[in-house]
Parts: structure tokens; C-alpha cells; sequence
């Protein structure tokens, strides 16, 4: 279910953990726009053979992994790296490149001693041109749409799964080398580190029966419910046996003289979690061959009656721009709040504080509750046109270094930079970042990452409880994890009008929930308005091109 958190903790922490192998953004729960354009698209992605999928071999994690989306952990840094890469990749000549940051500005390349060694090791000068998005969504799309416009594209541009990009396939098709000779089925395993990225995440960069880019691999997991274990002992802890048990034991921890709140006040983001206690589908139900938006459910709308019923009973943080979520968190002036998983790893090295995921639950007895994977991709990064086909495998080895997997050489490299340098062994062995490697490597490497990089793997250095944890609550998640029955098609309604009705919808919701607008408006004003502008439109193109790759 998309999300509306827009400090992007998710973008922040997926990309700038420390010890942390993640892969991109995350709180925006990636409503990529990959896959078909059409009846005859559909029919031909539906017969496509996607990459093979070949584990990498790396050293054996303490907590195993799955392609399902389970991500392995490991307790300690492993010691036995393997090389992942068998020559230097590039050719000499500079890889220039279209990518987007949401931290502090990476040093220059001049003045930079992670970049300089990286372009070492690639064989070529990675030139990047780096957008910060930290001032929204629009000023990426708008860099891209004036790179694409001025006809001088890099070699490499990165297509972000969120950000509105209007008709891609067209726009491939003119523009981008079509790489499914070299990348589907059994040619991908020339390429072992691309061979380790699971199919969830290629399905991304799927158009019209094509292999379009590189798939940028993402944490499949998406937006959770994190406790502060402590905030709920003196009621028993952080386990709740209904929406009326949750809510009992939410009343009788607040203390407003205290500014002692149980909820962040993001209203939406609240509703999502409490729709999935009622069993709301993933954006999109499919039931004989019709689609139901979660918005038009009877889950949706009870989770918009229980957040009127929180903030009636002023459960709710009373400052709606409330900037300090994880520092009130720490302090015990606040119980919960929504945060994109991946986000949540990041931060899960810096708590002093017991975090603990809340993994949905039935809100009344019989029902069985929902969680929603996200789409395991960051987007996918494609290959100008320009670009000679004689090139075009030195560009996908110089990816493939960028994939390394954790356990190997180069990832150890790529995360944090050169031992000495950038970072130093404890005595467990755990990789700890020094003051230059956060100057640079964690800055360089966030604008990397969005274009390339390997499956997400646990590691948080010297807290091997905290990540056993988060492995078992990966597996509690998965077995109530659905997709989106929508994943893998294309709707141009939903790249033109998604996000903007969407964020119209959500208004709406909030204003409900602030008391603003009766709740009824909601099934008489607020979703007609949503159906008519996009949700009925979305719902055809989606029901034609599932029908037609049958």
C-alpha cells in the first residue's frame, strides 16, 4: 500500500547504513512503473524468460536467506570473503550516469578518495551527475525530463519506481537499448552478480516483453509498525490481541499533562497499518479477473474509523509537522509509529532504545490480518541508446561490480571504502566506519546505490541480538505477505494520475480523521472523486493487460 511518509527515511536509510547492504529507497513502498504498455505488451512480457536466478556464493550466513524475499543475516562480519569479480571491468573510458542522493553532498571527485579508488578498481571514471532529492519528488523527474528533452543523455540513467515518469515504454523504446539479449534467461549468469538478483525485482524493468535496464534490488519488506518496547511494558508489553485490546492499552498509557502521546500524528500511514489488522489487500485485490482498489474496501474504510476513534480519543501526537518522531520515540513520549522497513534497519543501528517491529494482527477474533510486500526494486537503470552495442557489455560489467554481493571483496570495498582509511576492524571483526569513511563513503555510495547494487543482507554491526530479531520478524511477515496483483503491468492513468489523486485521496482521509469533514464524505464525495479521476481508469488498463498476458 503506497505510503505518504514524506520525511524519506526510507531513501535516507536504505542507501546510508552502516554495515547495513540494502538497496535504495524505501519508505515510499516502490510503486514501480515496470512492465507492460499494452494488450500486445502484456502477451509478450508474459512469455519472457526473466534472468536466471543463481545464488551468489558467498560465505554461508548465520541466518539463511530465501529468493522469496527472506533476507539472510549475519551475526558478525564474515571473515572468508570470496572475489566476485574476475577482471576489471572497465575499458578506459569514462561511464557517465543520471542518479539521485537524499543525504549530504558527496565530496567531489578531486577531493575524494572512495571515488578515486573506485574508479581504480572499476577500469573506468564513474561520472556522476547527482540529483539531491531532498527537496521532493519533483526535482529528480524534472532533472530527468530536462536530460531527456535536451537529447545529451548519459550512458547510464537511473528510472526511479515512484516518481510519476510519464509513457516509459515509448520512451524506452526511442531511447534505451532493449538488453534482453544479454540479460534474460541463462545470458545473465555471464554477468554472476546480476544472476543473484531474484525475479521480483527484474519484473520492474519489464516493458511491452523486454528487458529494459538493470533491476536495483530492494528489500521486499515495506512499511511496519516500530514499538518502543519499554513505552508498553507497564501494560504487558508490545502484544496486542485486538484493535479494542490495542486500544484499551493505548488509553491507559496516555498522559497528555506529561505530552506523553501513544501515536505519531501521520494519519494515513496509521490507517494503512490499521486496514491490514482488518486483512486489506496490497493496493489491488484480483477476484475472477476484476480488480478492487484497497481504497473501495470495507478494511480501508474500518481502519478510517478507528484512526477517527484515536484521535477522538487523543491518542494521536497533537503536532501534525512534528519533526523529533524517533527522538520522542527514544524518550517514551511516544509509542508507535510507521516507518518503511528498510528505513527501520537503518536506524536499527543507532537505537539506545528497544525497537520492536509490530507484525499485524486480527483486529477482531475470525479475521486474519494482512501485511504488504513491497516490490523489491528501487527502479532500474537503462542504457542510452547512444551508447555502441559494442559497449554495451563493458557497461553491464562495470554493473555487475556494482552488484557484488555481500560476503564478497567487493561489496566489503564498496561499503565501506579502504580499511585504514575509511574504516577499521573491531576486535569481533565487525567493519566500523571512521570519520573520513562517513565523510565519504556514506555520501558516494547512497548515489551508487541507487543505480546499482546487490539484494539486501542483515548485518548490524555489534548488535547481533537486534538483528536476529529482525530476521524472525521477516519470517512472522511473510506469512501474511501478499503482493500486488498489479506488479509487472503498466498503466499510463497510474504513471499520470497515481500519485497526484492518490495524495488527493489521502487529504481527504486526513481531514476526516482532524474532524474536518464528516466521515461519510468519505463513501459520497471522497472515493467517487478518486474512481473518476483515475481509479476506474487505472482498474481497465490493469484488468485488460493481466487478461492478456493469460
Amino acid at each position: 500500500m503506497p505510503s505518504v511518509d514524506l520525511d524519506r527515511r526510507g531513501f535516507l536509510g536504505a542507501a546510508g547504513a552502516v554495515g547495513l547492504t540494502v538497496a535504495g529507497a524505501g519508505a515510499l513502498t516502490a510503486c514501480t512503473s515496470g512492465a507492460t504498455g499494452g494488450s500486445g505488451g502484456a502477451e509478450a512480457s508474459a512469455k519472457l524468460r526473466l534472468p536466471a536466478y543463481v545464488p551468489a556464493k558467498v560465505p554461508a550466513p548465520d541466518l539463511a536467506g530465501n529468493a522469496q524475499g527472506l533476507d539472510p543475516a549475519y551475526l558478525r562480519y564474515p571473515k572468508d570473503l570470496v572475489r566476485s569479480v574476475a577482471e576489471m571491468p572497465g575499458d578506459g573510458k569514462p561511464v557517465t550516469c543520471l542518479t539521485e542522493t537524499f543525504t549530504t553532498a558527496a565530496p567531489a571527485m578531486n577531493r575524494n578518495a572512495y571515488w578515486q579508488e573506485l574508479n581504480k578498481r572499476l577500469g573506468s571514471e564513474l561520472r556522476m551527475t547527482i540529483v539531491n532529492g531532498l527537496g521532493g519528488d519533483d526535482v529528480y523527474r524534472a532533472k530527468f525530463n530536462a536530460t531527456i528533452a535536451g537529447g545529451e543523455l548519459p550512458d547510464l540513467m537511473w528510472f526511479p519506481p515512484n516518481q510519476g515518469l510519464k509513457n516509459v515504454p515509448a520512451l524506452l523504446e526511442a531511447k534505451f537499448h532493449d538488453l534482453t539479449p544479454y540479460l534474460s534467461g541463462d545470458a545473465v549468469k555471464k554477468y554472476p552478480n546480476l544472476a543473484n538478483i531474484p525475479d521480483f525485482a527484474w519484473r520492474t524493468a519489464v516493458f511491452n516483453g523486454k528487458i529494459w535496464g538493470l533491476a536495483v534490488p530492494y528489500g521486499r519488506h515495506g512499511q511496519v509498525y516500530v514499538a518502543n518496547e519499554d513505552f508498553w511494558k507497564p501494560v504487558g508489553g508490545v502484544r496486542f490481541d485486538s484493535a479494542q485490546d490495542f486500544f484499551d492499552k493505548a488509553k491507559e498509557l496516555l498522559d497528555t499533562k506529561r505530552k506523553k502521546y501513544v501515536l505519531e500524528a501521520a494519519y494515513v500511514n496509521h490507517i494503512n497499518q490499521f486496514a491490514l489488522w482488518h486483512g486489506a489487500p496490497n493496493r489491488w485485490r484480483m477476484d475472477g479477473g476484476k480488480l478492487t482498489h484497497a481504497f473501495e474496501t470495507d478494511e480501508y474504510f474500518a481502519g478510517i474509523e478507528f484512526a477517527l476513534r484515536c484521535q477522538e480519543a487523543q491518542l494521536f501526537w497533537p503536532d501534525p509537522n512534528l519533526a523529533t518522531t524517533l527522538e520522542k520515540m527514544e524518550g517514551g513520549f511516544l509509542g508507535l509509529h510507521v516507518q518503511s522497513f528498510p528505513g527501520f534497519l537503518n536506524d536499527s543501528n543507532m537505537y539506545d532504545w528497544p525497537a520492536k517491529v509490530v507484525v499485524p494482527f486480527a483486529a477482531e477474533a475470525g479475521m486474519t490480518p494482512s501485511y504488504s510486500y513491497g516490490y523489491g526494486s528501487v527502479g532500474f537503470t537503462a542504457i542510452n541508446k547512444q551508447v555502441a552495442k559494442s559497449r554495451i557489455e563493458t557497461l553491464l560489467q562495470i554493473m555487475n561490480y556494482l552488484s557484488a554481493p555481500f560476503g564478497s571483496e567487493e561489496r566489503l570495498f564498496l561499503d565501506n571504502g579502504l580499511e585504514g582509511t575509511h574504516h577499521t576492524r573491531s576486535r569481533d571483526g565487525d567493519v566500523v566506519l571512521n570519520t573520513k569513511g562517513n565523510a565519504e563513503v556514506l555520501t558516494t555510495r547512497q548515489a551508487i546505490n541507487f543505480f546499482g547494487n546487490a539484494p539486501q543482507t542483515l548485518y548490524l554491526p555489534g548488535k547481533p541480538d537486534v538483528t536476529r530479531s529482525i530476521h524472525a520478524t521477516e519470517i512472522e511477515l511473510m506469512k501474511i505477505g501478499r503482493m500486488d496483483p498489479t506488479n509487472g503491468y503498466f498503466s499510463n492513468t497510474f504513471a499520470n494520475k497515481g500519485a497526484s489523486t492518490s495524495d488527493e485521496l489521502y487529504t481527504a482521509v486526513t481531514d476526516i480523521v482532524a474532524g474536518r469533514i464528516p466521515l461519510s464524505s468519505y463513501k459520497t464525495e471522497v472515493l467517487p472523486t478518486w474512481r473518476r479521476t483515475a481509479g476506474d481508469a487505472m482498474r481497465r488498463e490493469y484488468e485488460k493487460t493481466i487478461a492478456a498476458s493469460k
